[in-house]
């Protein structure tokens, strides 16, 4: 039985492609369910990374872990456009909104890849807020990263993957 760990061409996507259609459906998003635009950051832009961090598990052809993080301002202003009200009003929906963001935007992201993004599924959103905390990317894995902007912060949309191994249907075992 051979494995082979390569999509065919037609179903690969190069990562600056994926780059900007992580851009796209993050702006996309934030358009449609926050009302605020996104901008999308300078090459080589500094990013100081926030206290929140929205993390949504992807499985399937592709495999990885996607990451929306941000600061407590940033994080408050998406919440704030999400729910229509002010800041300081937020501040218990603050987690659930971004938890929110983060399933929208991937969602929308995998959406876009095509083949093998349409056939992976999600987790449920998970936060983790504080500031004593590192993400470690996957042994092996590529990252597509986007740092856009708002008017409240820089945002940090990060997909850490790794492409499944794909079985060729003709070297599969019969069962007998």
């Amino acid at each position: 039985m051979q494995n082979n760990a390569v999509l065919m061409e037609k179903d690969s996507v190069h990562i600056r492609e994926w780059e900007r259609l992580l851009c796209e459906g993050a702006e996309e998003v934030f358009q449609m369910m926050v009302g605020i635009p996104l901008i999308r950051c300078a090459e080589g832009t500094c990013y100081q990374a926030g206290e929140f961090t929205a993390v949504v598990g992807v499985a399937g052809p592709i495999n990885g872990v996607f990451e929306v993080r941000c600061d407590q301002n940033t994080a408050c202003g998406i919440a704030s456009g999400m729910l229509g009200v002010d800041t300081h009003e937020v501040q218990s929906d603050v987690c659930d909104a971004l938890g929110e963001i983060c399933n929208l935007v991937v969602g929308n992201f995998k959406n876009k890849m095509g083949k093998v993004g349409q056939s992976s599924v999600l987790s449920v959103p998970t936060l983790i807020h504080g500031r004593n905390y590192r993400v470690r990317p996957l042994v092996n894995g590529s990252i597509v990263e986007c740092l856009m902007q708002t008017a409240d912060g820089i945002i940090q949309f990060r997909f850490n993957y790794r492409l499944a191994a794909v079985q060729d249907p003709v070297d599969r075992p019969s069962i007998k």
